[in-house]
């Protein structure tokens, strides 16, 4: 067994961020390749109306996601903390407990989906059209949400303990599996989006037993035990608590989306929510790589905080902040100077790239401003200060984009605009708005720069 952890206090930064966020990196462009995959497949196989099925469910899946970061970026960035106080006893403690909220968590959520899903998916935007699609999805995909949920647990671990490149071969293998069967299931047989959600169950199943088996293996040193499945309070609080920050965005995202399709239905019609659906495809895309750099920020940011190390604690935070800045800059020229291109991928429905085109354009303009907030947000989840991290992450979504997606569109329609092009430009102005929250909450914590202990 040999301690992977210590080269985070004694290696260079700038390395260190390297070999964590790379693999956080591909990890998340990985992941990202099961929603662009499933939403290709289905617009050149089966129609618009697929696509717009599909985004339907997408609130849907972000809580799934919500109940996986909330235990496992909770635990993962204890454990970083504990790890740092060479405290491998309590660490195993937090992958016990860890697993116990997920079989829980997991249990409560598939079983209230199953009894009240023609009422969510109403309330996400469904239409006479779209439900049939939606609902065909998401019955085939949820008793396989809780294999996702413990994925997502585990593989964040897994990086915390020292193998961040193992974790992403975890997700990687899935998502290679995930390709390989939307292919056969939906243009080999057929199967139309129930083959999208038959794929991304059988993979995210797979990854998932893999993950498990890291933990069983002797050679790991954190490791199941038998002290660790003992369930303690104290334990359960202190991983909810810090995971409340991304379980709480991924929510509130999911409940703005079901407002937004709600509008989108209003001003622009099914069209407009597949064309966000697409159109959103790259801005997760953007927003993953963003986060894909904070997961490989965590483990070293959360391990220098346990040990006492400000200025190393400082030196990643800055550098973190540049390539996220830089990541969404990036994304933000692309979505200006290429949307049709990029719309192109998707559809031939040339009413479904007009519609998408704007709205790519001003979802995604300000994401070198996304990229400062989101790197905040995960910064504080890091070093223990979840309020502040809750606050920050919530900014975006609930704060300002909530209100401005009913105040924005009439504002353009008394000044004789369109009230489409009111929602889209409401989320350029809520991320520049979130983005002016995060840098004054940081100027309120700066001092941990030079107190961390």
């Amino acid at each position: 067994m040999i301690d992977r952890t210590k080269e985070l206090e004694t290696e260079s930064i700038g390395k260190l961020l390297w070999m964590y966020a790379m693999p956080s990196i591909v990890s998340q462009i990985i992941a990202s390749v099961y929603n662009i995959v499933d939403r290709v497949f289905l617009g050149q196989c089966v129609g618009a109306l697929a696509i717009a099925g599909l985004a339907i469910t997408m609130p849907i899946m972000n809580i799934i996601h919500a109940f996986g970061s909330l235990v496992g970026v909770g635990s993962s960035a204890r454990m970083s903390i504990v790890l740092g106080k060479k405290d491998i006893n309590w660490a195993e403690k937090i992958l016990g407990n860890s697993m116990i909220l997920t079989f829980i968590l997991g249990f409560l959520f598939v079983t209230g989906s199953y009894v009240f899903m023609d009422r969510i998916l109403t309330m996400f935007g469904a239409s006479a059209d779209t439900i049939a699609y939606a609902r065909e999805y998401m019955d085939i995909v949820l008793p396989g949400m809780f294999m996702t949920t413990v994925t997502f647990n585990l593989t964040g671990l897994i990086r915390a303990s020292g193998y961040p490149t193992k974790s992403m071969w975890i997700l990687a293998g899935g998502a290679v599996l995930n390709i390989i069967l939307d292919a056969i299931f939906i243009y080999v047989l057929g199967w139309g989006i129930g083959g999208a959600a038959w794929a991304t169950t059988i993979s995210m199943t797979v990854s998932g037993i893999v993950a498990i088996s890291h933990f069983v293996s002797p050679k790991s040193f954190i490791r199941f035990r038998k002290h660790a499945w003992k369930p303690k309070g104290y334990i359960f609080r202190n991983i909810l608590l810090i995971g409340m920050s991304p379980f709480l965005m991924n929510v509130a995202a999911s409940g703005v989306v079901a407002l937004l399709n709600r509008q989108l239905i209003r001003y622009g019609g099914d069209l407009a929510v597949g064309a966000y659906g697409i159109a959103n495809t790259f801005g997760t895309l953007s927003v993953m790589l963003i986060l894909g750099v904070c997961q490989g920020m965590q483990p070293i940011a959360g391990y220098n905080y346990g040990a006492g190390h400000p200025l190393r604690l400082k030196s990643v935070y800055t550098l973190t902040l540049k390539v996220n800045v830089l990541i969404g800059t990036l994304g933000a020229l692309l979505a200006l100077t290429i949307p049709y291109i990029l719309l192109r991928a998707f559809t031939t429905e040339q009413a479904l790239i007009d519609i998408g085109v704007p709205a790519m354009r001003y979802m995604m303009v300000m994401f070198p401003l996304v990229g400062f907030t989101i790197t905040n947000s995960n910064f504080f989840q890091s070093i223990d200060k979840p309020w502040i991290a809750i606050v920050t992450s919530l900014s975006r979504q609930v704060l300002f984009l909530a209100p401005m997606i009913y105040l924005v569109p009439t504002l353009f329609i008394n000044a004789g605009g369109n009230g489409l092009t009111g929602v889209w430009a409401s989320m350029t102005i809520s991320d520049v708005l979130g983005a002016v929250l995060a840098f004054l909450l940081m100027l309120s914590q700066r001092h941990v720069f030079k107190t961390a202990e």
